[in-house]
């Protein structure tokens, strides 16, 4: 397969569809193109392209030195390999709100399903680390206001992504969701 029978927007679509409440869904993680077909060929629902592992294929640390420029590349040439829809993590998008956008814009025209924006300060921590620091709940909620504005196509999902409870218990956390859902967010990936 040198490219993907599916369009973007098919992709986008079927993962509206099969995210229903109570089921739990398998997006293994693609760390190059050529690993994307592999997990389609396995039956898998889905592709996750890590933050973490285009950090450390740059040689880098997964502190938020990646740029969106490298992110969008990379996840689309992943995402155009596979018929399964593709989610990315986008970090903290990259920026202030406008840039937030312009992230949103970038990863619908490479061909990603969806993304997640983290809450954390930038520069940021791998969600695996200890000494996370997030922002604000109004900060986290314009960024998400942000992506959820910017989408073009209505079915690229915005999946917001918060480090809370980690600092600040599993109460805060359910609250930091909340705030999130109501900014456009629409799945929320806690982190511990």
């Amino acid at each position: 397969m040198l490219y993907a029978a599916t369009t973007p927007q098919q992709k986008r679509q079927h993962l509206r569809e099969i995210l229903t409440p109570g089921a739990a869904r398998q997006f293994p993680g693609a760390f190059t193109p050529l690993s994307a077909p592999l997990i389609q060929e396995k039956g898998f629902d889905g592709v996750y392209v890590s933050g973490a592992v285009i950090a450390n294929e740059l040689g880098l640390p997964d502190i938020g030195l990646t740029t969106l420029t490298e992110v969008a590349q990379r996840a689309g040439q992943i995402a155009r390999m596979t018929d399964l829809p593709t989610l990315v993590d986008a970090d903290t998008g990259f920026g202030e709100p406008m840039n937030v956008a312009r992230t949103i814009h970038e990863l619908e025209s490479a061909g990603l399903a969806n993304c997640h924006i983290e809450d954390q300060v930038n520069p940021k921590r791998c969600g695996h680390l200890d000494g996370k620091s997030t922002v604000d709940a109004e900060t986290a909620a314009q960024r998400i206001r942000s992506a959820a504005q910017a989408r073009r196509d209505e079915d690229f999902l915005i999946m917001a992504r918060t480090d809370v409870r980690a600092a600040e218990g599993l109460n805060a956390a359910i609250e930091r969701a909340k705030a999130l859902v109501a900014a456009g967010a629409d799945a929320i990936f806690p982190r511990r």
